[in-house]
Order: C-alpha cells, then structure tokens, then sequence
C-alpha cells in the first residue's frame, strides 16, 4: 500500500480543515435560521421556521425572486440567441484574427467583473439604462454571451461537417442546415450552457449591484442590502435569507453538473487548414 508523503498529508489536511470550517459556517447559519434565542448554548432554546415567514414580508422575496427570474430568463434567451451564431462562426469559419476575437470573448470571464463593471455601469447610467431591469440584463450579458461561445465552441466542432457537406449538395442553405440539422444536434450543448449561464446569473453580484435599481434587485444584491443597510433587523430573518439564496444556487449547480460534461468545456477550439 502507497504511503503518502508529508507533503500529501499537508494538502489533504488544508483540504479537510477548509471543508471542516465551511460545513461550520453554513450549519451554523442554517441552524440559527430555524433557531428562537440563541445564546452562549452549543443548540438553541428553540425552534421554529417564522424567521422565513418574517424574511418573505419584510423583504419583499417575493417581487425579488420575479426580478431575479426575469433577469436570469432574459439574460439565458439572448446569450443563446447571439452566442450559438457566433460560436459556430469561431468553429466552422477560418479568418485573418480569428484567434484575437476569440481572446476577445474570452477577457469578460477572465477579468474579475468589478473591473470593467464600473466604467460599464457609467456608461449604462449615463443613456438612462441602468437603474432598471434592462441595464441589469446589459451588464450580465457582458460575461454571458463570451460565456456561451466558450461553451458552445467544442459542441459544434464535434459534430462532422461532412453532415454539413451533404445538405449542401441537396440544395440546403445555411439556415436551414443550421435549423434542422444543427439545431437538434446541439440541443444539449444549448442545455448545457443555458443552465451555466443561469447559475452565473442568478451569482453574479457585482455587475447587478452596480446597475441595479430599487424595483430591479436580484436575491444576491439584496441579501447584500439586508444586512448593510440601516436600522435593526433580527440577525435570523437574514440567515433565513442567505438559507434561500444558497439553496437555490445548490439547485442551479447539481442541475449544471447533471447536464453539463466538463471534458467539452476545456477542449480548445481547433485551427482549420488554410
């Protein structure tokens, strides 16, 4: 039997002790939001779940999850709409600066969002887009378009294009291979990136946080508010709160890892012959 190295046992113990604390820090929130008094005991003097009743009225989580649906929703159709097209460019087409427009695509994900967010946010308010549901939808389609080619890229190179070859020969014309011949092909890849892009949505704090007006909150920018701003608030109602939001984004992520295959994600794009 392989014995590990010292090394080995540093890592593993980094690992267990950073999942240690994390299960900690979230049962502790999750206990305190069903919790009634809970002070200097290792479990509360009581249970009950009005902490989520109080959260749903004195925060409106109501009109916050229909903005936060209509966000998501909007930012899904139109990711979809332009990033297909555009990947299918970038995988069946080979042109001067191919290679500079796909690092392109790919700076909105690998630049933190606070750094182009700012100047963004400037320019939305200052054609009177943000503040409202359509600035929010702008800025999060930033990231999410760059975000579906990314993932669409390595679906389309895989299907063959001698498929493509032969609907040409029987008279198809570009659309009509894309929509009957493509299409069905590269419904999971669609799948995959539409509940990818959902999930970096309904995430994504910064972009909404900087756009967003006070009838266009989405769930994580307003759990931010309830525990910034002022007055007194029942420290439970805002466990109860990040309970919800957490739960939802657990949802979103085990749906992701059902359909998605992260092989396709990291395959490169492949240089077509000249």
């Amino acid at each position: 039997m392989r014995r590990l190295t010292v090394g080995a046992w540093l890592v593993w113990g980094a690992v267990a002790f950073f999942l240690i604390n994390l299960a900690a820090l979230i049962g502790a929130v999750v206990v305190n939001s069903v919790g009634r008094r809970w002070f200097d005991t290792w479990l509360p003097q009581g249970w009950t779940t009005h902490w989520y009743a109080s959260a749903w009225k004195e925060f409106g989580l109501l009109q916050v999850l229909v903005v936060t649906l209509e966000v998501a929703l909007l930012v899904v159709a139109i990711s979809v709409l332009v990033g297909v097209p555009a990947s299918y460019v970038l995988a069946r087409r080979s042109f001067p600066g191919r290679r500079l427009v796909y690092l392109l695509f790919l700076l909105p994900i690998l630049m933190p969002p606070i750094t182009y967010g700012i100047p963004l946010a400037t320019v939305l308010y200052k054609y009177g887009f943000a503040g409202h549901l359509a600035g929010v939808v702008l800025a999060n389609l930033v990231p999410s378009i760059p975000f579906v080619i990314l993932t669409m890229t390595p679906f389309i190179e895989q299907i063959d294009q001698s498929v493509e070859r032969a609907a040409r020969m029987c008279g198809a014309r570009t659309w009509q291979i894309f929509a009957r011949i493509l299409a069905p092909l590269l419904v999971p890849g669609i799948l995959a990136a539409s509940i990818l892009v959902l999930v970096r949505t309904v995430g994504m704090f910064e972009l909404t946080f900087l756009t967003a007006g006070p009838d266009s909150q989405t769930l994580v920018v307003a759990l931010y508010y309830s525990m910034s701003a002022a007055g007194i608030r029942a420290q439970q109602s805002v466990d109860a709160m990040a309970v919800l939001y957490t739960s939802s984004m657990l949802v979103l992520l085990v749906a992701a890892l059902r359909f998605v295959n992260p092989t396709q994600l990291v395959a490169r794009v492949k240089d077509e012959p000249d």
